[in-house]
């Protein structure tokens, strides 16, 4: 019973790398190609971006611009930092493990951030006008910082609960999660200091890092069948040998 639990355990931890490494493999394709599309438009607007730039222009009452102001502020200064320590100290397990937990979970997000920053440099998109923001902003436009941090975090919660419970019990709380991502994203669109597709880009690269960091951080499968075919062969290897007795 101990083999065969283990080889199921082998293979679920392969099944998942494998489902890792494929997702992974799409956000970077898509990542890529997007980046591609907004670089060789030298930072213009995608179509689509201009409807959608437009739109919020023309539909901004008082409230639903204080609204989206108190939730684009979430994705940006001390908050995500301080939901990336409370995912560290979820997902640990005693006092060593809690500071370890913290440790990556902000490893992960300043790494990030670090990569989102370099790539913005690169590509150097303009915002859009300047007369169309309804707050703050600096800086350039792709992929969007707020949108990538906030995805970034909400990855890093999603994954602290799914240390704690089973995925059935955790949705609720990674529809939150979920929600609140989208919500920090949509946000800056609606006050005009981003374009649609930075936005989608900011999601497609926190969903990339995380992928990335889970591969980097997960048991490798092989690793894991290779214990428990030790675990099998053992006690068959410590069997003598079967044949005819001698006389």
């Amino acid at each position: 019973m101990t083999g065969a639990s283990g080889a199921a355990g082998g293979d679920r931890s392969t099944t998942a790398f494998r489902r890792t490494c494929a997702a992974g493999a799409v956000l970077l394709v898509l990542f890529a190609a997007l980046t591609v599309a907004v670089a060789v438009r030298h930072g213009a607007p995608l179509p689509g971006d201009p409807a959608l730039h437009r739109w919020p222009l023309h539909h901004r009452p008082p409230v639903a611009v204080a609204t989206a102001r108190a939730v684009t502020a979430t994705g940006s200064g001390v908050v995500p930092y301080a939901l990336a320590v409370v995912a560290g100290l979820i997902a640990g397990r005693d006092g060593t493990g809690r500071r370890y937990a913290v440790a990556g979970a902000l490893a992960v997000l300043v790494l990030g951030q670090l990569v989102r920053f370099g790539l913005m440099l690169a590509v150097a998109r303009p915002r859009p006008a300047a007369y169309d923001w309804a707050t703050t902003a600096s800086g350039f436009s792709f992929p969007s910082g707020h949108t990538t941090t906030s995805a970034l975090t909400a990855g890093l919660l999603a994954w602290a609960v799914l240390t704690r419970c089973s995925l059935s019990a955790a949705r609720p709380a990674i529809a939150v999660l979920c929600l609140w991502a989208v919500a920090v994203g949509l946000s800056r669109v609606y006050l005009g200091v981003h374009w649609a597709s930075d936005v989608l880009g900011g999601w497609l690269f926190a969903s990339l890092w995380l992928a990335l960091a889970a591969l980097a951080t997960a048991p490798r499968g092989r690793f894991a069948l290779r214990r428990t075919a030790g675990h099998v062969r053992a006690p068959l290897e410590a069997r003598p040998p079967s044949g005819p007795k001698g006389p």
